[in-house]
């Protein structure tokens, strides 16, 4: 019988350690270098670079345009040392000018409420352009004891209210409690005000009320008309009317319903119970910018009308309002999966929710369902065709104009591509991936035809489809010669040619000129030279000619784009350049527009990191990097090196861009060269073969890589000990550091791994599935079977000789603890000592414990690579941390 590791009860909460103690002498490699060459943490260093202290040193780094009605026009804020200043660009004349008169608004301000303002100071939020433009209406937090003419004073009874919804917003996005997110600070209330731009007269709006978060319930239409929900299954609708009732007061008798459907049941339902598998800790957040994103306004504050609605449905309309599609889900085969609500009170509970594992035979089957709102009729549309198929409608990507118009705190609607009431777009797709359909579905008869059939024997990536010539043609984006690149169909599906073509890939479109025939997209990798994961802003003409970029530079560069597609504001970095944003016009016209202010961090000492390129284990394949060093660097002294890894396949999480508040940085400061670098199977903003690279080997296929750029980069930089090396990653990269560690225990003395999917079987199936691949045959019978096999992290646990820590949080319903639970079990059968931290109440993401984790992390590191860390139970650095900020 095989005798179990020790364990030890250290951490938050419930942190299981085992080992602090060193197994057996260290190399003596590692010995050496500590004797000779050794650096001492640094905590005093990394605590003058956290996230709060940075956000005091940087201010804004892009420009984030409001665009007026007019279409040609925009307003943006832009904060530095000197406080945020408000302008209006005007696009067609290539001008700039102040929005308005600080100092003469701080002093009206000052007048009207009795508080102090000045031009510097101008706490002023929720902007919003009104009365085409003439009028801007901002708010103020203000104390809730202030006296203000013209305002009513709110009585202790409102006051109490308030904080008690604050308090239980708080405790519903982390299960800890404190404040909502984005609503005003404790003791103050949000007043609003209006400013006439022309005049710049300010008055208060004593009874304005801004509107209450749109529910979670809530689809509304794109007419504001109709409003469609589900409870208990099913779908109901209402009218505007109702629907202002029922936010009041869900149980006001004038709340008029109409029941669509009857035949919802549970697990077989239209809509989804938001409590189910996601959202518990999601509800009421603010944020979103997408179409169906979440909503803004308030933040946590929960919604009086979510208990009898709270199911919630994804409804994608048609433009007219005049019907609407939605899909249902059969999980009544699919096998439960649990967290534990161990912080509830007065007792933990259950949350149950369903999760399909990789090469499960009942996995969801999906139905689209299309609504008829004038005969409420329903309509089921035949979109079968392959076992176990995802189905995905096309939407339109949102403008300009109906983000600016939209009410404060709702959501936008979503509409599908074209928003014609009689069809509709959507992609269908093949468990494997291997197989894409996009279809075009006649809404009359509910019949699917597919128009563009996508094949590959391995998985095949997407880019939502675009419409040219005033919905003529379709822009079908794909990776056919190996590449990603825009092809041009005709509406029935007849390939007329391919766009754009060569060693560079494809990405989002930005704007579509059906005047001129133009697409402008980004593309990376097109310039020679330049990083491949810089992305440029190109216009091409739809028949495939005059390519040619509108940015200039070598940089990355991020576009917002006016609704006509003739301007667009381009913001562009590097990790080493401070960021800049421009006016970009098709006729090639460019307006400076601002410049990060970096002279107060620079001035603290701030470096920026240095990118690299090094080659990859094939000798052949250039890797992307950056590196990371402390800003007391000494290049005669020896670092511990320290890889931040995420392997990919959907994303390489390599810095490309200026990031001053990268915990790569911070990290660093402690006393290590820290770096990221790409590998092999990485980025999709490369070709098929790259970021395909690990298709059916999935546990290793980037580790040769990360081994080979650490050994590259300590034979150019001396000051890089090769001999202490250390790993780290959430997720994904949790996953991939503890594969590291296990299967180059040589090499990688330390791993920290965060909430990694260890072994893949019990991870979700679409990710899994897609990624790693599975196989599929015909049975005899003639259906479709699906064989999946994964190497697995506890595979390997028999090779740890190096110090791993690992983390998860007990309530995450991405990748289950289990992931977790199953590494360790295999580490504790092969006699192995390691660490564990145990996050309660948190999900996949820490929430309220990423600082904690981060010191944990850095403690790690400093322990077992630098050769100390601080034994006392106080985490003194984040405990001042938190006195400095308030935050808890």
């Amino acid at each position: 019988m095989a005798v179990k590791g020790w364990v030890t009860v250290i951490g938050l909460g419930l942190a299981v350690g085992a080992g602090a103690q060193t197994a057996g002498a260290p190399p003596a490699e590692f010995a050496a270098s500590l004797s000779v060459n050794r650096v001492a943490p640094n905590y005093q260093l990394a605590s003058q670079w956290t996230r709060a202290k940075v956000d005091k040193l940087v201010f804004d780094t892009a420009v984030a345009p409001h665009w007026f009605e007019s279409g040609d026009r925009f307003w943006y804020s832009f904060k530095t040392s000197t406080g945020t200043a408000y302008y209006v660009v005007d696009a067609a004349k290539g001008s700039k000018a102040a929005m308005f008169d600080h100092v003469k608004l701080a002093a009206a301000l000052t007048r009207i409420t009795g508080l102090p303002f000045d031009g510097e100071h101008l706490p002023i939020e929720h902007l919003k352009l009104l009365d085409k433009d003439a009028t801007l209406r901002f708010s103020l937090s203000v104390p809730r004891t202030a006296v203000i003419p013209g305002l009513a004073a709110e009585t202790q009874e409102e006051i109490e209210q308030e904080d008690s919804a604050d308090k239980e917003g708080g405790q519903e996005q982390g299960g800890r409690g404190g404040r909502a997110q984005n609503g005003p600070p404790k003791g103050k209330r949000d007043v609003y005000f209006e400013m006439d731009l022309a005049t710049q007269a300010v008055k208060l709006l004593g009874d304005y009320k801004a509107p209450e978060r749109e529910p979670q319930w809530a689809q509304i239409s794109p007419d504001g008309k109709t409003v469609v929900f589900s409870r208990n299954y099913n779908l109901y609708l209402m009218d505007a009317a109702s629907y202002a009732l029922a936010v009041k007061d869900p149980n006001d008798a004038g709340v008029k319903e109409v029941q669509l459907t009857t035949d919802g049941i549970k697990d077989y339902a239209y809509g989804r119970d938001t409590l189910d598998s996601t959202n518990s800790e999601d509800l009421g957040k603010g944020g979103g910018s997408g179409r169906g994103g979440a909503a803004g306004g308030r933040g946590a504050k929960k919604d009086k009308s979510e208990h009898p609605r709270m199911p919630a449905v994804r409804v994608i309309w048609s433009r007219d309002s005049s019907r609407f599609v939605v899909t249902r889900a059969d999980e009544r085969k699919v096998a439960d999966l649990w967290v534990i609500h161990s912080l509830h009170n007065p007792r933990p509970t259950l949350e149950t929710y369903k999760y399909a594992m990789p090469g499960e035979v009942n996995v969801p089957q999906y139905e689209l369902w299309m609504f008829d709102l004038a005969t409420h009729k329903a309509t089921k549309l035949n979109t079968d065709r392959f076992a176990d198929q995802h189905v995905e409608v096309e939407t339109e990507p949102e403008t300009n104009r109906e983000r600016e118009a939209l009410p404060e705190g709702q959501r936008a609607a979503s509409i599908w591509l074209g928003g014609a009431n009689d069809k509709l777009y959507l992609a269908r797709i093949s468990r494997d991936l291997h197989k894409v359909d996009y279809c075009v579905a006649n809404l009359a008869d509910g019949s699917v035809k597919p128009i563009v059939e996508e094949r590959s024997n391995v998985y095949i990536m997407r880019q939502p489809l675009r419409l040219a010539d005033h919905g003529q043609e379709l822009l079908v984006w794909s990776e056919r010669d190996g590449w990603g690149h825009y092809y041009l169909y005709g509406a029935d599906g007849t390939l007329k040619h391919q766009v754009d073509q060569g060693q560079f890939v494809a990405g989002a479109v930005e704007a579509v000129d059906d005047t001129t025939g133009t697409l402008y997209f980004d593309a990376y990798g097109y310039k020679a030279g330049e990083n491949s994961y810089d992305s440029h802003l190109y216009r091409i003409s739809l028949d495939g000619a005059g390519m040619r970029p509108l940015d200039a530079g070598d940089a990355t560069h991020r576009i917002a784009a006016s609704d006509d597609g003739q301007y667009f504001v381009d913001t562009y970095s590097r990790v080493d350049t401070a960021p800049e944003s421009d006016l970009l016009s098709t006729t090639g016209r460019v307006l400076k527009l601002e410049t990060t202010d970096l002279k107060a961090a620079q001035a603290a000492g701030y470096q920026f990191p240095t990118p690299f390129t090094v080659k990859a284990d094939d000798g052949i394949t250039d890797l992307y990097g950056v590196m990371f060093k402390p800003f007391d660097f000494d290049a005669h002294k020896k670092y511990p090196l320290i890889e931040y890894v995420y392997p990919g396949p959907q994303t390489e999480s390599v810095e490309s861009t200026f990031n001053p508040r990268s915990q790569q940085m911070l990290l660093a400061q402690f006393g290590f060269v820290v770096i990221e670098v790409g590998n092999r199977g990485g980025s999709p903003q490369r070709d098929s073969w790259y970021h395909t690279y690990g298709y059916g080997n999935l546990r290793d296929y980037g580790l040769a890589d990360k081994k080979r750029a650490a050994e590259e980069l300590a034979q150019e930089y001396p000051f890089i000990d090769i001999h202490r090396v250390g790993i780290t990653g959430h997720s994904g990269g949790g996953f991939m550091s503890t594969a590291a560690i296990l299967e180059y225990p040589d090499f990688f003395q330390v791993a920290v791994s965060e909430s990694g999917n260890h072994d893949n079987n019990v991870y979700n199936n679409t990710w899994s599935e897609e990624h790693n691949g599975i196989y599929e045959q015909d049975g005899k019978d003639g259906a479709a079977k699906f064989y999946f096999t994964i190497d697995k992290n506890s595979d390997l646990a028999a090779n740890l000789k190096g110090h791993l820590l690992l983390s998860t949080g007990d309530m995450d319903n991405n990748v289950s603890m289990a992931n977790t639970m199953r590494l360790a079990n295999a580490l504790i059968r092969a006699n192995k000592r390691f660490d564990l931290v145990m996050l309660p109440g948190e999900r996949h993401g820490y929430s309220s414990d990423t600082d904690y984790f981060f010191w944990r992390k850095a403690d790690y590191f400093c322990q077992y690579l630098l050769g100390s860390s601080p034994h006392g139970a106080d985490m003194q650095m984040l405990q001042r941390e938190v006195a400095d900020t308030g935050r808890k």
